[in-house]
């Protein structure tokens, strides 16, 4: 488009770019690296915890169906990603995409939802992580003070001390680098994956058949709501959706879809990767699989333990085993919890730094923020600013009704990834996909449809919250980002001086 709002950044720049010493990140990671960092990210609160809620409140014994829905929907996404992730393999995953295929104001505005996507879920998981240590303390004896801990619990001040220290830790680590990183993400990836696979295995023996009958509980209706907690197609149509029942079944996918939120953050580590065009799209696309898997067959067994109706809606796999009378079961699967969440803030916490880091470099935010340690390779001046912002963050404000725009954040990423590959595919034809999404247009169209479709499911609440932030997004652009951008400032002539033929018989270059 002629308009400077939708000026597109050639890949072969954003390539460019990464090779610029002081702004170039180290690469270190592999495709197990990458796997693991997405299994490390989506194994989190959902599988703890929302298992319980859609079982008992929309989908009953299906709730295993709601997953497989879910996961579908990622799946559509995560393929039109994998394809971006290995043909443009730089830090900044769809806001880096956009920029090449849909302009400059659309990766702007992408990139800004990245920021809010990635600070509430790191923040949002801190704060669980320290209800988990906080329970466990409490079950040794050991009680911290009210003004210290829960802000629910606290009386005039209160400072969730240990959800901010934890968020100032790991940014610490990624400031020491992304190998370390992986390390560290790899033996806390193995401690949660054991305690998932110990629940499958051994609440296997003590499912009892009469639990999933009715395997579909029969549908009721939602009594129709006018307020802004409503889900927003609810407000539109004024149809009232199902709990229950075949189209409760997809009312619960809407809401388990947190639970998958965070894959799409393996690709924004694209540029650290020693093979991209090889690795990212093993790395996305087997992380996702692993994980549906594993959400899927915990469904299965959980609600085949304990009848649908009768699951904790707080913490429905340790509670389930002791309704069953193995309360040891219970004690194990809490310390997994709190284990398994760090690696969900840790990497929540990369994603949204190389996100910042890369419209850094492009100009749209300081230049400041894109120069790398010299020693260590990492973004580290951002990796601070947004790791203290965000402990400030956790320990600071009640962040449970803002929880839902992690969803919506994640969603609209979706359906710009997936207009990307179209448009890219139609004016980038001669770039080199290492991978490339099947069935082009079908399946980035359907990407777009159910993501569209759960994003309605939200309530309208959440789409007001959003708009605001979308708003204050416009406003930074035009007020900073515009005049500041180096595409606008036509560096882009520097790619065709490179990609040019080298003088010969002495001409001059």
């Amino acid at each position: 488009m002629s308009s400077p709002l939708f000026r597109t950044k050639k890949v072969e720049q954003s390539i460019l770019d990464t090779e610029e010493p002081e702004h170039a990140l180290k690469k270190s990671l592999s495709a197990l690296d990458l796997t693991v960092f997405g299994v490390g990210v989506i194994i989190g609160t959902g599988i703890f915890v929302l298992t319980g809620t859609v079982a008992k409140n929309n989908a009953g014994p299906s709730v295993a169906l709601a997953f497989a829905a879910a996961g579908v929907v990622c799946a559509l996404a995560a393929l039109c990603y994998a394809e971006f992730a290995s043909t443009v393999p730089v830090a900044g995953s769809a806001y880096t995409f956009s920029y090449a295929s849909l302009g400059e104001l659309p990766a702007w505005i992408i990139g800004w939802d990245l920021v809010l996507e990635f600070a509430l879920g790191t923040a949002v998981v801190a704060v669980g992580w320290s209800g988990y240590v906080q329970s466990l303390m409490g079950n040794a004896g050991w009680e911290m003070p009210a003004a210290l801990g829960s802000r629910e619990g606290a009386d005039g001040f209160g400072f969730d001390i240990l959800a901010a220290a934890l968020v100032l830790v790991l940014t610490a680590i990624l400031v020491l680098g992304m190998k370390l990183s992986a390390r560290i993400t790899s033996l806390v990836v193995a401690i949660k994956v054991t305690v998932v696979l110990v629940v499958i295995i051994a609440g296997a023996f003590f499912i009892k058949g009469d639990n999933y009958d009715p395997f579909i509980p029969k549908a009721q209706d939602v009594p129709p709501g006018e307020s802004l907690e409503a889900p927003l197609i609810q407000l539109i149509f004024g149809w009232a959706p199902s709990n229950f029942g075949v189209m409760g079944i997809f009312t619960a996918a809407s809401v388990v879809f947190f639970a998958f939120i965070g894959f799409d953050v393996v690709a924004t580590a694209a540029e650290e990767t020693k093979n991209p065009q090889r690795d990212m799209p093993r790395g996305i696309l087997g992380s996702l699989f692993i994980c549906t898997a594993l959400y899927v067959a915990v469904s299965i067994v959980v609600t085949g333990m304990q009848h649908y109706s009768e699951l904790s809606v707080d913490a429905p796999l340790a509670d389930a085993f002791k309704a069953t009378g193995h309360p040891w079961y219970a004690g194990f699967i809490s310390f997994g919890a709190a284990v398994g969440l760090t690696t969900v803030c840790m990497i929540l916490l990369l994603g949204q730094t190389r996100v910042f880091f890369a419209m850094s470099r492009d100009g749209l935010l300081p230049r400041f923020f894109s120069r790398v340690h010299p020693r260590f390779k990492t973004p580290h001046r951002p990796t601070i600013l947004l790791g203290v912002v965000i402990a400030v963050l956790a320990g600071f404000t009640p962040l449970n009704e803002l929880a839902a725009l992690v969803n919506i954040g994640t969603l609209f990423a979706f359906v710009v990834v997936a207009i990307g590959v179209l448009i890219l595919r139609k004016t980038r034809p001669d770039l080199h996909r290492a991978f490339r999404t099947p069935w082009v247009p079908v399946i980035p169209i359907l990407s777009v449809c159910a993501s569209l479709w759960l994003m309605l499911n939200l309530p309208a609440e959440t789409w007001v919250r959003f708009g605001i932030w979308m708003a204050a997004g416009f406003l930074v652009y035009f007020a900073y980002g515009r005049t500041h951008s180096l595409l606008g400032k036509h560096r882009e002539t520097t790619v065709d001086d490179v990609l040019k033929p080298p003088p010969t018989n002495g001409e001059t270059p």
